[in-house]
């Protein structure tokens, strides 16, 4: 697996440029050239590329030889077969390990019931599986939109809902960690982020919420006698509730203790990480650029 040794952001306006990008979107091609964004994980530039054998395409690297101004001038480039997906894609900053750790640590404290903990291990065992949640993304844009964004944005809400439960004395805190934990799992197929992330066509037809009670749905089926009635009903019940009103996708609106508390940290959570991408771009003491995300400009 090849691993890139410059980025995007190392090269100066006027240098002399030779990177490998992923080509994220094809804005227009003709029979001679395509015009597309290209980027790495450290940045992108509107690229006009000589289109001779109809080889480029969305997910296609290149490594390509030019100049760089305000954008880049190509004068070759070549396909390359293999590549770290890693160097293209925003990757979470924090190891995946670690935050894979930390979400069993929560795992072995509060969920302990028998058919918690099966449910649980169907999918949290499960190899397949745990390769797509590590690799998965929060959003296509929206929030925690990078490689562990999904892993990461899981631990934050457990965290959050514990806290919520804690200083609230839920009665169900181990269905509310667990549904903290299971909330977003229909992202693993919401999501394609193996190239520019992009939703499935499963994705676009089911979306995530109906996709997770497909999954829990499929695991109870495994072994129907295990579970209790209210058991799956409340974690389907959050699972379908727990983005809070029918207008934000909810199929249902919020019902269930557990419920409210798993829609407040997943809206603290998800509306933070705006702010902090935001924050990322801005000096502080400045304004933002307006975020349509937020539907505002933010004071910094």
């Amino acid at each position: 697996m090849n691993t890139k040794e410059k980025f995007l952001s190392d090269f100066k306006i006027g240098e002399d440029v030779k990177v490998s990008l992923m080509v994220m979107k094809v804005l227009f091609r003709d029979t001679d050239r395509s015009v597309c964004i290209l980027a790495d994980k450290s940045g992108e530039a509107k690229v006009s590329l000589p289109n001779k054998y109809g080889d480029i395409k969305q997910g296609v690297v290149i490594e390509l030889q030019g100049t760089k101004g305000t954008n880049l001038s190509v004068e070759s480039y070549t396909v390359l077969s293999e590549y770290d997906i890693a160097d293209y894609l925003p990757t979470v900053k924090r190891p995946i390990e670690a935050i894979m750790a930390k979400l069993q640590e929560y795992t072995n404290q509060y969920i302990i019931s028998k058919e918690a903990k099966a449910l649980d291990d169907y999918f949290f065992k499960n190899e397949a599986f745990l390769d797509k949640f590590k690799r998965g993304i929060g959003g296509v844009s929206m929030h925690h939109n990078y490689i562990g964004g999904l892993a990461e944005h899981t631990l934050n809400v457990m965290e959050l809902t514990i806290k919520l439960c804690e200083k609230y004395e839920c009665r169900r805190t181990e269905i509310a960690v667990l549904a903290a934990k299971l909330h977003d799992i229909g992202k693993v197929y919401e999501y394609d982020y193996d190239g520019p992330f992009t939703y499935t066509m499963r994705g676009q037809m089911e979306g995530h919420i109906v996709i997770g009670v497909e999954l829990v749905d499929e695991a109870v089926r495994k072994n129907p006698d295990l579970y209790s009635e209210d058991f799956i009903n409340r974690i389907k019940g959050c699972i379908v509730q727990h983005h809070g009103k029918l207008e934000y996708g909810s199929p249902r609106e919020m019902n269930m203790e557990e419920a409210f508390i798993i829609n407040y940290a997943d809206s603290v959570d998800a509306t933070m990480n705006k702010i902090f991408q935001i924050k990322e771009k801005t000096e502080p003491g400045s304004w933002s650029e307006f975020d349509k995300r937020i539907e505002r400009k933010l004071y910094l």
